[in-house]
């Protein structure tokens, strides 16, 4: 003992080989150990010294990025949206009213300022005041798709064919029904606020009879009888009066507000045709409505009166979004 510990070569000499051991025992216990001891001693340096690795990710399809919204004009620190104005100009198409001039964008942003301008006069007085019930919207959408020339030819007294046709439009039932529920609250600030205090004499109803309405016809005897078309001469001189009131308030309301464009290709549209810009609105002619921009109608030749301007029900109201939506 003293001998193999002051010798440790000697008794490293005298210790049995382990894998001598096991190569030399015999049999098929000696040839797992073997092969197990094999495999331990290679595999466990590399396993001790390589990092561990995670799967690789999956890694997505890249798509090209979209534009959710953007801001167009800025009415009194309020936004319109691209959005508002795809909306005013789809449902514009929808209605028979205006003409091919009042389709364009830069009209569509005229008519949003100035109902935008609206609604923050009303909500400033009453913050219920845009709010319609449901009946009386529904009774408000029957009326329209009954007025609607090309309901005529389509099933849009069902829900699904109403939906159907709007879909033309690329609109929505509910796009619409939120739409008209503002432009019913515009209407009813209107007829309070102008409307009421408004008063047509039989002499301006003759006057508008004699000289406006009788020479529309080929012959004056093919005309309506004064008495039974002085109803609708009433409801159009109203609605002239009305817009002469409205178009000197709204332009009030933009001359002590700020209306800014902010959409490049309008703001240049604006730039050369300031008359019509959004900025700068004079009273338009007493027969023209600044927020539908469509002129009154006039009578046909077919000895009746058509409806002054669809707008006497009301004018179209957009659809304003929240300003943390940009």
């Amino acid at each position: 003992m003293r001998e193999a510990r002051s010798n440790p070569t000697a008794a490293q000499a005298r210790r049995p080989n382990l894998a001598a051991f096991l190569f030399l025992r015999p049999g098929r216990r000696g040839v797992a150990r073997i092969l197990g001891l094999v495999c331990l001693t290679a595999s466990f340096p590399f396993a001790a010294l390589a990092p561990a690795q995670a799967p690789a990710p999956v890694s997505a399809p890249v798509s090209a990025p979209q534009e959710l919204d953007s801001v167009v004009a800025v009415v009194n620190n309020q936004a319109i949206l691209a959005s508002d104005l795809d909306l005013e100009m789809r449902i514009f198409r929808l209605l028979p009213l205006g003409g091919r001039q009042d389709f364009t964008p830069q009209k569509s942003l005229e008519r949003l300022t100035s109902r935008t301008l609206i609604e923050q006069q009303i909500l400033q007085q009453d913050p219920h005041g845009m709010d319609v019930t449901p009946a009386e919207l529904a009774a408000s959408l029957e009326e329209l798709r009954q007025s609607l020339p090309a309901c005529k030819h389509r099933d849009c007294a069902t829900p699904a064919g109403w939906a159907a046709y709007l879909a033309t439009f690329g609109l929505t039932p509910e796009r619409v029904a939120e739409y008209w529920s503002r432009r019913m609250a515009v209407l009813r600030f209107i007829e309070l606020r102008f409307r009421s205090g408004i008063r047509i004499t039989p002499e301006e109803i003759a006057t508008y009879y004699n000289d406006t309405l009788v020479p529309k016809y080929n012959r004056p005897e093919d005309a309506p009888a004064l008495d039974k078309i002085a109803p609708r001469i009433q409801e159009i001189l109203l609605q002239q009066r009305v817009n002469v009131m409205l178009n000197d308030w709204l332009k009030s309301l933009q001359d002590q507000g700020q209306v800014e464009i902010l959409d490049p290709a309008l703001r240049k549209s604006a730039a050369e045709d300031p008359a019509g810009s959004a900025q700068a609105n004079p009273s338009p002619s007493p027969q023209t409505n600044s927020l539908e921009g469509a002129p009154l109608s006039e009578p046909r030749s077919t000895g009746r009166v058509s409806q002054p301007n669809a707008d006497i029900r009301g004018p179209r109201v957009r659809t304003m979004a929240s300003g943390g939506r940009a």
